[in-house]
């Protein structure tokens, strides 16, 4: 993708930002404890990266949306919401990591 200015002049094309899936796994929590499962991202961090989870299939009512963290070459899922007092998630989502330029 190439994005020109007002003025005509190249402001973005695909050297100088570029977004590129690095991780998409399947993440399955089923026990009924608040925890979290770690994931290698090598390169990856909070300054060039993301990490969102996204349901697969039907919601039950105990399939609630997981929590995501990403710190330097870890993509973090957790099955609660840190700092509160949450229900704990259980199912499987799809977790995707993300890197950009």
């Amino acid at each position: 993708m190439r994005i020109w200015g007002a003025d005509g002049a190249l402001q973005v094309d695909e050297n100088s930002f570029t977004i590129r899936v690095v991780l998409s796994t399947l993440v399955t929590f089923s026990n009924a404890a608040k925890t979290n499962q770690d994931f290698s991202v090598p390169g990856v961090g909070p300054a060039n990266g993301c990490a969102i989870v996204v349901p697969i299939g039907t919601y039950t009512n105990q399939q609630q949306q997981f929590e995501t963290e990403l710190v330097d070459n870890v993509a973090r899922v957790y099955n609660h919401t840190r700092g509160y007092a949450s229900t704990i998630a259980s199912g499987t989502m799809r977790l995707i990591v993300m890197r950009f330029n």
